[in-house]
């Protein structure tokens, strides 16, 4: 029974996941993998950090023994030729006291040289994890950058994909039925096609009608009334008659000719 709940908790689990996984935004996303790229960064680079601290304190520590060594290294020879001194001087107990303090200072500096072996081989192994660290560091960095520049183009194609999702939804809208009383692109279309063409036939059998070719007959005739009244003012005035434009006078050449 446990064993069953346990299977449809993990099934249940799995469910989830994928539901949210599949309405998650790509952009929260994509910027969550970033955080996280960027916090393992850190982390690493605190820990080279420390390493690369190690190296030199090893480092620090070394000189210091090398230093001591030294100090202790003259003293012993001090010692030496002081106790040869006293000894040739007849001062045997202060010979012998040199003597003791120059074997102290022999033991210091074997104590020392054996401190000094073990430190070189630290400093030799915290050197090498300092280098590997730096490089670890380095490389983390680069794919870290190399991270961020694909997170631009990444971000463009996802813009893109927006944009080609929206313009695939407004086109289907417009060969599609939004619903049962909105009509479809195509079908206002031709509504509108069919009243334009309806309205230039009207417009064509009105142009072609008795009533528009009177109209014309007596707009000619307005005309001409009106072009005598200015002959007779032109007379009284005393001014030549304007001669006719080209066009009139080729079709009164015309006229008189037939």
């Amino acid at each position: 029974m446990f064993k069953a709940i346990k299977k449809w908790w993990k099934y249940l689990g799995a469910k989830l996941g994928l539901k949210l996984e599949e309405s998650a935004d790509p952009k929260v996303q994509l910027e969550q993998a970033i955080t996280e790229a960027r916090e393992q960064h850190r982390k690493l680079t605190e820990q080279a950090a420390n390493v690369i601290a190690n190296q030199k304190q090893t480092q620090l520590k070394l000189d210091r023994a090398l230093d001591e060594y030294e100090k202790a290294n003259a003293s012993t020879r001090q010692a030496l030729l002081l106790s040869n001194q006293e000894l040739r001087a007849g001062n045997a107990e202060k010979a012998t006291s040199m003597g003791e303090a120059a074997e102290a200072f022999a033991n210091k500096l074997i104590s020392l040289e054996a401190q000094i072996d073990q430190m070189k081989k630290s400093l030799l192994d915290a050197t090498q994890a300092s280098e590997k660290a730096k490089q670890a560091v380095t490389q983390n960095s680069s794919a870290l950058q190399k991270k961020l520049g694909e997170r631009e183009k990444l971000l463009s194609q996802l813009d893109q994909a927006k944009m080609q999702e929206q313009m695939n939804t407004a086109m289907t809208q417009l060969s599609e039925t939004v619903g049962d009383d909105v009509p479809t692109f195509e079908q206002v279309r031709d509504k509108i096609e069919k009243r334009l063409t309806k309205a230039q036939a009207t417009s064509d059998l009105t142009g072609a009608s008795v009533d528009v070719k009177m109209l014309e007959v007596e707009q000619a005739q307005a005309s001409a009334e009106a072009q005598a009244r200015l002959s007779e003012l032109r007379s009284e005035l005393g001014l030549s008659t304007p001669p006719p434009p080209k066009e009139e006078a080729g079709e009164a050449k015309e006229a008189g000719a037939s």
